[in-house]
C-alpha cells in the first residue's frame, strides 16, 4: 500500500466580483475512487485544514449529471483535511494537488505546499496535478532556483474553454504562466514531464491520471 496526499484549495471568495471558488469534486473523488480501489491510502490536507470550500459548480447537474460527486461530497469524505503546516512530507510516496479554481489563489504561491513538492520529489517519489492543480508547480523552485517544471511537458486546464469572464478576474492565466517555464500543450489528457511528474489536463483527465498514478505506485513497490 502506497501512501498519497491529496492537497486542497481551502476556498476563495471575491465579494467584489460575486465569486466564490475552490476545489473540483471530481477532480477529488474519482482519483480517490481508483487510488483505494488499489489498496492505496489518500490522506486530505488544504491550507486552513477542516473542511475546505468546494466550487458548488463541480456539484451541478451538468458536472455531475448522476450526483455521484455530490453524494461523495455529502457523506463527509472531504471534510476533515489536516493543514498542510501540519503534513509531514516524508510518510507519502506520492502528492496530488487538486484542481479547482481555488489552486490559482491560496495554493499557488504557498511556500508550505512547496517544500512538500519538494521533500516528496527529493525522495525520488511522484508529483501529480490535475487541472488547476498545477498552478503552484509554477512556484514550486529546485536547488537551482528554476521551477520544478522547467523545461518538462505538461498540460493543466486550457485558457480556451475558461469561462467568459473569469480570465479578467483570475490571478494569472494558467496556462500562460505554465507556458513560461514549461513545455505546455492542451492536446493529451494525461502527461509524463519526468518519470515523477504527472499532470492532467481537466476533470475529465481525473480518473486517468489517477490510473497512470496507480500504474507508477505499483511500479515502484515492485
Amino acid at each position: 500500500m502506497a501512501k498519497v496526499l491529496a492537497v486542497l484549495s481551502s476556498g476563495h471568495k471575491d465579494a467584489e466580483n460575486n465569486y466564490e471558488t475552490g476545489w473540483w469534486g471530481e477532480e477529488l473523488f474519482a482519483p480517490m475512487e481508483v487510488l483505494e480501489n488499489a489498496g492505496h491510502q489518500l490522506d486530505l490536507a488544504s491550507p486552513k485544514g477542516g473542511k475546505p470550500t468546494i466550487d458548488q459548480a463541480s456539484l451541478s447537474e451538468e458536472y455531475d449529471p448522476e450526483g455521484k460527486y455530490k453524494k461523495m461530497y455529502e457523506s463527509g469524505l472531504a471534510d476533515n483535511t489536516k493543514k498542510l503546516s501540519d503534513v509531514n512530507p516524508e510518510e507519502y510516496d506520492a502528492v496530488f494537488i487538486v484542481g479547482g479554481h481555488g489552486a490559482m489563489y491560496d495554493l499557488a504561491e504557498d511556500e508550505t505546499l512547496h517544500g512538500i513538492i519538494n521533500a516528496v520529489y527529493d525522495k525520488g517519489n511522484i508529483v501529480s496535478a490535475v487541472c488547476h492543480g498545477p498552478a503552484p508547480l509554477i512556484w514550486t523552485k529546485r536547488p537551482d532556483g528554476q521551477s520544478i517544471i522547467a523545461g518538462l511537458d505538461v498540460t493543466g486546464y486550457p485558457e480556451a474553454v475558461e469561462p467568459e469572464g473569469l480570465p479578467e478576474i483570475l490571478p494569472f492565466s494558467l496556462e500562460g504562466k505554465m507556458s513560461e517555464v514549461a513545455k505546455y500543450t492542451a492536446d493529451e489528457k494525461v502527461v509524463w514531464g519526468n518519470e515523477q511528474l504527472l499532470t492532467g489536463r481537466d476533470p475529465f483527465a481525473s480518473e486517468a491520471l489517477a490510473e497512470e498514478l496507480v500504474k507508477a505506485l505499483d511500479k515502484k513497490k515492485q
